[in-house]
């Protein structure tokens, strides 16, 4: 049995879907194991001469996210403040992967503070495992507030934007 990365990604998100905590695989080739986050610390162990932390495969899902990080090295909120102003939107991550402002690296960012967006518009992009998934604006308004850097890892749930909707 051969499983490839593409293979593995909807195994991982078939699972997530599930009350499932552990999944495991095992044939003369390798033996695969999964488990949904519980604890802090989360791993894809593949027998066979190879082991395989979560951070080699930092996008597959979710659930194999690592910890947010803590201290003065941390950047700014990676979750909403306790009481944020009910008139105000937040765009948040649908999956891990890694946050970018514009389509290629010398091109201008898809939204700037201050633009003003429509349902469907492309506001970033997500990479996970080298594919670019294009977020899409689901209301209208004004971005007032970009929360990551270009670049840096995301989490899924976590807020990129805020929006005042109008």
């Amino acid at each position: 049995m051969d499983l490839d990365f593409s293979e593995l990604r909807q195994l991982v998100a078939a699972l997530d879907q599930t009350d499932i905590a552990e999944l495991t695989l095992k044939n003369p080739q390798f033996e695969l194991t999964l488990r949904k986050a519980t604890a802090p610390s989360q791993s894809v162990v593949l027998s066979s001469d190879a082991t395989v932390s979560a951070a080699a495969i930092p996008s597959v899902a979710p659930m194999m996210a690592s910890p947010p990080a803590t201290g003065a090295a941390a950047t700014e909120p990676a979750a909403p403040p306790v009481s944020s102003p009910s008139d105000l939107y937040e765009i948040t991550s649908p999956m891990v992967g890694t946050f970018y402002r514009s389509p290629a690296p010398d091109e201008s960012p898809f939204v700037d503070t201050g633009d003003r967006i429509k349902p469907g518009q492309t506001v970033c992009i997500i990479e996970a495992m080298k594919l670019m998934n294009e977020l899409e604006a689901e209301v209208s308004g004004e971005i007032v507030e970009i929360l990551v850097q270009n670049a840096e890892p995301v989490e899924f749930g976590q807020p990129l934007m805020r929006v005042k909707q109008s």
